[in-house]
């Protein structure tokens, strides 16, 4: 059976000026645990990366953090994950979180948050993997984002044969049951989890 084993949640090391951001993240780390699927993320102890590992620790999920060397002070390192895996550069760092993880978060976060999910958006559009990426738009942050693919459609810029593919998500916690349902779409078409298609 194809399962979601790890999530990759890709979001920012501060809070954010809106509480629910931090409510947000605390409630997907405790919905991946109660799930019984596993984190991968950015190995940072604060803002919402800290919120969602903490979340998932607390109700007895599994976090592997994932960090280069530079950003262990700078991120403040948790070091209560399971799993740390401590890295030279951030191409590592986001080479292995690709590896570990069968499906990919969204939760607000900066440019570093928005560069990640664009490469994943970039790989799925270009067929280099089908792995589920979800865009969690708490509070309506990711909607300008939303906009500009849309802007971007209208120009001519993003063409029917290669169509940025994502799920989006107003309510964390529709989060864990659409990716799972990417999943079982998947394994009814008899793909495997290298090449779920995240539209599905």
């Amino acid at each position: 059976m194809t399962k979601i084993l790890n999530v990759c949640v890709y979001c920012g090391s501060a809070p954010g000026v809106d509480p629910v951001y931090i409510e947000s993240a605390v409630a997907l780390g405790r919905a991946l645990a109660e799930a019984g699927i596993g984190l991968v993320y950015g190995g940072g102890n604060r803002g919402l990366m800290g919120a969602v590992a903490h979340s998932v620790l607390e109700a007895g999920g599994h976090v592997t953090g994932i960090i280069p060397g530079f950003l262990r002070t700078r991120e403040n390192m948790l070091e209560d994950a399971q799993e740390l895996v401590i890295v030279d550069d951030m191409h590592t760092r986001k080479r292995i979180m690709f590896e570990r993880a069968d499906a990919f978060v969204a939760l607000p976060g900066g440019v570093g948050t928005l560069e990640e999910l664009v490469e994943q958006l970039t790989w799925v559009q270009l067929g280099q993997h089908g792995k589920p990426v979800l865009i969690a738009d708490v509070g309506g942050f990711w909607k300008p984002l939303l906009s500009l693919f849309a802007h971007m459609r209208e120009h001519g810029f993003i063409r029917q044969e290669f169509e940025v593919r994502y799920l989006v998500s107003e309510k964390i916690a529709d989060v864990v049951p659409m990716l799972q349902k990417a999943a079982e779409m998947a394994e009814r078409a008899g793909l495997d989890k290298s090449s779920l298609d995240p539209r599905l």
